[in-house]
């Protein structure tokens, strides 16, 4: 990723006010690009939308992704060069109960971003972020590439799936690299692995979890302590959003179709790895049970293969979980102890970029 590249870039980003887009928002205004974000009110209280003032220094547009015409208006004020969708219902065990809900976000949502900029003059490259559970889980010890089988067995990874396939249909009939003197716009997606990093407060991850177990003076319950996952710190896959999109502008559609960015195979750990190195890293009043009830359907075993990010985009990941959970205490400890959020934010970001 080029940090120039960004500079006076108007990026449309939508999700700015969860978590990752709350970090991928204060990166993007660190590097001088023009932001408008467009999000539903941030989906948790405290929110790092709020504790970072992620809205100072950008456009901060409330609204809904299932709104087309709303989505439309947003981004043709903005007049973009570059468009980021992150906007998702992004909880496992919530889209069971919201099944309409997760579809009609993370599908329909995609549906009407890329409708968006179809009708929207200058936009010249887009980025989807999905995720690493649209992939078929079949439970193996290796990891997924580009080319496997979309899928998903609830109702959210089913749903990133879905999304992935509209992504794919709308670059072969509206953005076809066979004419893109005509239309002029390179597609991308982006799918992640679990992602982790300060100012998380959603219902139902592991981190945030075991956080307000902490705050609460009890034990963290863990429903499924052996389950493998790629951890990475959230700038992990935001750089590389940003180095996928930084390519879509400057190269045009080589680069236009999917491409996975997750840790190093030695990061992948199981729940029960990641829960006692964060207690430890803690300190005093930190501690972890099982939980023996009943749960939905959760994948156990799911890694990434991103050699195709590091091979053909440059894109590699830079912290190792020992210190993606030294950070992350870090920025916890400090916003505990009253400290300005934002800075602290931007700071990390800067070391993160430095590395």
């Amino acid at each position: 990723m080029n940090p120039a590249f960004w500079q006076g870039k108007r990026v449309f980003l939508t999700g700015h006010t969860g978590f990752k887009g709350g970090w991928l928002s204060l990166w993007l205004q660190q590097l001088g690009a023009d932001v408008t974000g467009y999000a539903l009110e941030a989906p948790t209280t405290p929110s790092l939308f709020e504790v970072a003032n992620v809205a100072h220094g950008m456009q901060s547009v409330i609204g809904d992704v299932r709104d087309g015409d709303a989505v439309k208006r947003a981004m043709a004020a903005a007049r973009p060069d570059i468009v980021i969708h992150m906007a998702a219902q992004p909880l496992v065990r919530y889209s069971y109960v919201n099944p309409v809900e997760t579809y009609s976000t993370n599908v329909m949502g995609v549906v009407n971003v890329l409708e968006a900029v179809r009708a929207t003059p200058g936009v010249r490259a887009v980025v989807n972020v999905t995720s690493d559970k649209c992939y078929e889980n079949r439970e193996w010890p290796w990891g997924y590439r580009e080319n496997e089988a979309m899928g998903g067995y609830d109702p959210y990874s089913n749903s990133k799936g879905c999304a992935e396939l509209v992504t794919a249909g709308y670059r072969s009939s509206f953005f076809h690299a066979d004419k893109y003197t005509e239309h002029g716009i390179a597609l991308g997606s982006g799918r992640a692995g679990n992602v982790i990093g300060g100012g998380d407060w959603a219902l139902d991850r592991l981190i945030p979890d075991m956080l307000r177990a902490i705050g609460a003076g009890e034990s963290v319950m863990i429903r499924n302590p052996h389950a493998i996952r790629p951890w990475q710190h959230v700038l992990e896959p935001l750089s590389g959003y940003l180095t996928l999109a930084e390519k879509l502008y400057t190269e045009g559609p080589v680069h236009a179709e999917g491409w996975n960015f997750g840790p190093h195979d030695t990061d992948a750990k199981p729940v029960e790895w990641i829960i006692e190195r964060m207690t430890q890293e803690w300190g005093a009043g930190a501690s972890w049970s099982l939980d023996g009830q009943d749960h939905p359907h959760e994948a156990t075993y799911l890694k990434l293969d991103c050699s195709k990010a590091r091979g053909q985009l440059g894109w590699h990941p830079r912290w190792d979980i020992g210190q993606t959970i030294v950070k992350i205490v870090e920025w916890h400890k400090a916003c505990d102890q009253g400290a300005d959020m934002r800075a602290m934010t931007l700071a990390q970001i800067a070391t993160y970029q430095n590395t």
